[in-house]
Formats: C-alpha cells, structure tokens, sequence
C-alpha cells in the first residue's frame, strides 16, 4: 500500500465526515431484477482492510463511471447484480487505472467525478450493458429522474442485499454549477454514491455525489462529455 494511497483515502475520510446522506434510498422500491443492465457495485479496497462500497454505472465493456470521492486503493467490480447474496451470473473484474477529475475538490464535493478502467471487458449480455449518456446536445433540462443504488438501508449502516430505486425530480433552487440538484425526502442514501441520475430519455445525466439536509447533488455529465470522450478514447 504506498503512503500516497494512504494519504489519499485518509483526506478523503476526513472530508466527506458529516456530508453524505445516511439512510436508505427513502421512497424507494425494489428495482425489477436486472431491469438497469448498466449498474455496477464497486468494493473499494481500503488501507485499513475494510471494503466500501460505491455504486457507478458501465459506459462501454472496459469503462465504468464513479464518483472521485469513491476513491479507494483497488476496486472489485461487480457487473450484472441485483440480489448480491447470488452471485450466478455476477461477472467479477479490477480496475487498472482510475481518472478522477483533475480539479476535483474534496472541501465542497465540486468535480466529484471519475472513470475507472477495468483490467478485463465486460461480457455484454441481458444482465450487463452500458447506459448511453446525456451530452450538452440534449436539449431542455431534464426533470423526471430515477435513481437506483445497494445503499445502507438502516441505522446499523447495512447495505440493501438488492438493487433499490427512487423517483426524483430536478431542482433549479438549489443547482451549482456543473451540478444537478434534487430536493426532498426521497433522495440517495450512503453507498449510493456513484451511480447514476437516469432521466426520461433513458440517458445518464448525473453521477450521485452528495446528499444533506433533504438537498442531494449529482455531477452534471453533460459539462464533462469532452473530458469523458477524451479519457476513453485514449485509453
């Protein structure tokens, strides 16, 4: 483990302490298995040799988007999960190098985005296929959005076994820039981190990053497409 992994997870520790929504996806309800083909559970490898968990979603068979403050030493990926207690079908891979946004700033969340490439393709099939995603072309903003996660689901901070998701609706009120906002009770919850804001058009338009107060906040994938494009297309 090198001291700068370890420096690394340890701000990150300090600065996300009190900002992430705990809970579970409130309003939520099970997902109808493998109906999100492009959901992916992260176990995030930390220096204390405890797992975290993350969600993040499949852009293409050996890229995978995140939150930068899921930021861990090494990463299991699951691909194809609903119920991750079965794990027939669940496709297993690593991470071989990780692209959090350069100007990504763990004080205030801002920039929360990454890109994981993994060390193997993914095998596209029924379970597992990447979500398209939304670009600055898209038009109008949108509004009616779902969220889907294996966030922590009671005050002992455990995991939900199966896939859960949410309604939510866009917010003008609370936005900041290059970020969505939703508004409410009904938001993600702790391990939720990562995955995605899918709204009417089926496309990805966020990536869930911080939540608090009834407020919750999600990078605005179309302010990055250029940054996105460019990392997947070199690498």
């Amino acid at each position: 483990m090198s001291i700068h992994c370890e420096l690394l997870i340890l701000i990150l520790a300090l600065t996300l302490d009190g900002q992430v929504h705990t809970g579970e996806i409130i309003g939520g309800w099970e997902a109808a298995a493998h109906s999100r083909p492009y959901m992916v559970l992260l176990e995030g490898h930390m220096p204390s040799g405890k797992t975290k968990h993350c969600g993040g979603f499949l852009l293409k068979e050996d890229f995978v988007m995140t939150a930068a403050h899921c930021m861990a030493c090494s990463y299991t990926v699951l691909l194809g999960v609903h119920n991750f207690h079965k794990s027939n079908g669940i496709q297993r891979t690593s991470v071989v190098q990780t692209f959090p946004r350069k100007d990504y700033n763990e004080t205030d969340l801002s920039n929360d985005i990454m890109l994981l490439k993994l060390s193997s393709k993914a095998n596209f099939s029924t379970n597992v296929r990447p979500i398209a995603l939304a670009g600055q072309g898209d038009g109008s903003l949108p509004k009616s959005c779902i969220i889907s996660g294996w966030g922590r689901t009671d005050k002992d901070k455990h995991m939900s076994v199966i896939l859960m998701e949410a309604n939510v609706t866009i917010s003008t009120e609370c936005e900041k820039e290059k970020s969505y906002c939703t508004e409410g009770e009904t938001g993600p919850g702790n391990g939720d981190s990562g995955g995605p804001l899918v709204c009417e058009d089926g496309k990805a338009y966020g990536v869930v990053s911080s939540g608090a107060l009834n407020k919750y906040s999600y990078a605005k994938i179309p302010d990055y497409r250029s940054w996105i494009d460019l990392i997947m297309n070199q690498h």
